[in-house]
């Protein structure tokens, strides 16, 4: 394999960028609209899934991570995993005093 076989490899068109990035705005809309509805606890739950949902966009188009090995993928797995168990001990020490 060639230098340029390896970056065209998993090379996207402009095309996707820009629908990610127009994805991107609209959820940002939605989360500012639903900041402003009074929906209780689900305001704060909402936010959290559609900020997922763009987190989730941002690392597999712009970071390219839906294209790399399975390995890579597990350490990710695992970083995300313990950053879930900071922020749950983190919360859960925070919402007890």
């Amino acid at each position: 394999m060639d230098k340029q076989d390896i970056n065209t490899e998993h090379s996207h068109g402009y095309g996707i960028y820009v629908l990610v990035w127009l994805g991107l705005l609209a959820l940002t809309g939605l989360t500012i609209a639903v900041a402003g509805m009074n929906i209780g606890g689900f305001t704060i739950a909402t936010a959290l899934i559609i900020a997922s949902v763009k987190g989730y966009l941002v690392l597999a188009i712009f970071m390219h991570l839906r294209d790399e090995s399975m390995m890579f993928k597990v350490f990710l797995l695992v970083a995300a995993f313990f950053l879930i168990i900071t922020f749950i001990l983190l919360f859960s020490d925070y919402s007890f005093q």
